[in-house]
Formats: C-alpha cells, structure tokens, sequence
C-alpha cells in the first residue's frame, strides 16, 4: 500500500512540474495536454495560491509549496498506514 501511495505521489509530483514548465512555453497551456494538466494540477495548486503571492509580481512558488505539502502529507499517510497494520 505504501508504495501505491508513493507511486501516486510522484506522479502527481511530475504532473505538477510539467505544468509550471508549460507556463514558460508560448501557448503550451491551450494544448491538450496543458488544458488536461490543468483541470488536473490547478485545483490544488489554486489553495496555495490563496496564501502564497508571487514574488516581485511575478515568481510564483506556490508549486514549490505544494510540493513539499505533498510529499509531507504522503509520507504522514504511510507513517499511519504502516502503524495501522503493523498494530495488527
């Protein structure tokens, strides 16, 4: 189970990341895959943004925020899973 929930987390990771380097490419984002990227990555991404500004106006790291919280929040749901079933 432990590593079913990894293997998500990396996906979502790397969803994440292809969509903020789209955001450097001209058009990128009206693709297909940077409007399925974007139904997919930027309800989540949208929370952080509400708390984080960008930087001078235009850096955002609210992907980078997000990233750490989902690393932690994957790793803590392991940590319960694995004390879960280790208690039985």
């Amino acid at each position: 189970m432990a590593d079913f929930i990894q293997t998500l987390q990396t996906i979502y990771t790397f969803m994440i990341i292809g969509y903020v380097l789209l955001s450097w490419l001209p058009n990128a984002r009206e693709s297909f895959i940077g409007v399925a990227l974007g139904k997919l990555v930027e309800p989540y991404l949208s929370v952080f943004r509400r708390f984080i500004p960008p930087i001078g106006g235009m850096l955002d790291i609210s992907p980078i925020v997000a990233v750490f919280a989902l690393q932690f929040v994957a790793a803590g749901l392991i940590a319960v899973l694995n004390f879960l079933i280790g208690s039985f």
